[in-house]
This record gives C-alpha cells, structure tokens and sequence, in this order.
C-alpha cells in the first residue's frame, strides 16, 4: 500500500492508530503478526533501513561492516524461521528512493516468493504525489499496490483540531474564538497543515504571554504567522537531502553570474562540479531534474516552461526566496560554507 499526502494530512499518525489496533487484535487471535516502523529520511541507507527490519525480529547484525545483501539475507532467514507476517511501513520512502534507487523496495517486493513460512507486507507513507516516476518498470510491476491520498484539511477540520489541543494547553478564557477560527483559516488556505495550524496557535500563545495580555487575540496569530514562515524556511533548508541542497547551492551560485533565470542543463553542470567537490557520485540529469520540480514545488526554487519558437519548450529556473535565507544556513555547515565561494569551471563562459 501507498499513502500519499502534503504533510501534517495525518498520514503517519492514521496508520500507526490502524496498525496499533491490528496489532492488538492480532494478539487476541494469537496470530503471529510484527510490525516495523522506519523513517527513511532519518534512516538514511538501505543498510540502516535493513539493520531496523532486523532489530525487530530480534535477528542480530553490527551498526557497519556487512554488506547489504549479507543483511538481507540474514533478515530474510530470520522472518522465515519465526513464521511471521511482517508488516514493514516505510515513512517518507520516497527520501531513500530518490537518493540511493529502488533496489531495496524492489527485493521487499520480491521476498515473498522465496519465504516458505514468513510473509512481508509493505506500506509506503511520500509526500511527493508524483513518487512512483522514480521507480523502475520491474519495480511497479511487482508492487500490485493499493493507493490512498490523504487530502488536506479545511478549515472547520482544523478548528476542531485547534479547540481539542487548546484546551489542554491553554487556561479557561485565555483564548479568543476568534483567534482560533483565523489560525484554521491561515492554516486552510496555504496548505492545510495540521502541524503548521498548531505551531500557529502554539507561536501565538508565546507571544500573548510574553506581552503579559490576558487572552490571545487576532494580532497574535497575525505576528505569529510572519514568525512561523520565517521559521519555516529555515528548518525546510537545513533538513532538505543532501543532493537537494546541492542543487539549491548550484542555483544561488548560478545567480552570481546576474542571469535572472538559468536553465536545467546549467544548473546540471555545476551540480557535478560541486558533487566532485564534496566527494559524492552525481545523481543522472533525470534525477536532479526531479529534485529541480520538488524544490519548485516547495517554493524554494521558482521554476516554468517558456516557448522558444522553433527552438522548443525550455525550463527556466531561479530561487524562490532570497539569497541571504539561503546563505545564513548553509554558513551553518561546514561543507556548504566552502561551496558558497566556489567558482565554477562552467562560468569562464558567461559575461
């Protein structure tokens, strides 16, 4: 199964609840059922992804050393001698797809057949709608997967999420209505994020009490929001992929050259410029345009088709937020720091 949704839709949320009550009525049936959870963006490699569906059969393998398939193989041997179905949910799948390949989900989705007691079921949990582009024909074909999309919320959903937190979290007339009806609102209207909703309402109570007011009104959610966005960005800069960030850096040095947009080939070139710089294997140019479309579609990259008469359709691409944001956090990091004065082979040819 796949579930796809922007984020903070509950998607994680949801199927933990369903699988905590699967798992409870599983163990009434006395039926032999384990379930692993695993974020992949946390997990990083298939190695640590693998070493997790491990430690939840109890099946022992070092931090390092083996080799993948070795522990493939060893997970392999110890679903089939415990007799288990074992459910396997694979958080932000698409972070390791799109990093390391599909190698991994493509022996998942093959194990079953050579299991003779044990049996595997996969759920994957994107938030990119547009995941499956990056998998191999092999791979979807041995998927037989079932789909669902977790739309974002609206407004009066998210009030009513706001109201249950609140009154826990806030004092009896501390809080407008109306200031919660315009958090739902805000939240609704940009992207329906329940987590974006709370961090609103949470910012706008810190500011109320800072100040010493008595209640949170409209003006503290209205001020908390120009502090969340701010925020925001920051945090979606400094947690992006690495290969992410590169081309985010290849972008920003791009615009050192005063080119109002550039093009994917390009921004492509120095992309391998900075991957031999940082000793990392580039990813293909369709990978990273790829990346160029999620980036764009986040709002950190702006990014759209123009004609060019007989000469075709190009894309043209330029940052989506300012230059500063984008270098007072890869300052923070040591190996981007460097990479922010570095000068391309490729700009000898721009004037």
């Amino acid at each position: 199964m796949f579930i796809y949704g922007k984020t903070g839709t509950g998607k994680t949320a949801v199927t933990k609840y369903v699988l905590n009550k699967l798992s409870s009525k599983a163990h009434e049936l006395g039926a032999l059922i384990e379930i692993c959870y695993v974020n992949c963006r946390l997990a990083g490699t298939e190695y640590r992804v693998l070493s997790s569906l491990c430690d939840a059969l109890d099946v022992k393998v070092p931090f390092t050393g083996l080799a993948v398939g070795e522990v493939f193989d060893r997970f392999k041997d110890g679903l089939d001698q415990q007799r288990k179905i074992f459910i396997v949910v694979l958080d932000e799948i698409d972070a390791l797809i799109k990093v390391r390949g599909d190698k991994l989900l493509y022996e998942l989705t093959r194990i079953n057949e050579t299991l003779r007691h044990g049996r595997t079921s996969i759920i994957g949990i994107s938030n990119d709608l547009r995941f499956k582009e990056f998998l191999d024909p092999r791979v979807l074909s041995s998927l037989s997967e079932e789909e669902i999309v977790f739309r974002p919320y609206d407004a009066a959903e998210l009030q009513d999420i706001l109201w249950r937190r609140a009154q826990l979290a806030f004092s009896d007339g501390a809080l407008h209505d109306s200031a919660v009806a315009l958090c739902a609102a805000l939240a609704a209207a940009e992207h329906g994020d329940a987590r974006r909703a709370l961090d609103l309402l949470r910012v706008a109570g810190e500011l109320a009490e800072r100040e010493g007011t008595a209640f949170v009104s409209e003006n503290h959610v209205r001020e908390a929001e120009k502090r969340v966005e701010h925020d925001r960005i920051f945090e979606v800069l400094e947690n992006l992929p690495v290969h992410s960030k590169l081309v985010l850096c290849s972008v920003y040095l791009l615009g050192k050259t005063k080119l109002s947009y550039t093009i994917t080939g390009d921004i492509y070139g120095i992309y391998c410029e900075l991957c031999d710089q940082t000793g990392l294997s580039p990813l293909t140019q369709r990978r990273v345009s790829g990346l160029i479309s999620e980036l764009d579609m986040i709002g950190l990259l702006n990014a759209r088709v123009v004609s060019m008469g007989r000469h075709g359709r190009t894309k043209k691409i330029r940052l989506g937020i300012g230059r500063s944001l984008v270098r007072n956090v890869f300052t923070n990091n040591d190996r981007f720091r460097e990479l922010l004065g570095y000068v391309p082979n490729c700009f000898a040819g721009f004037h």
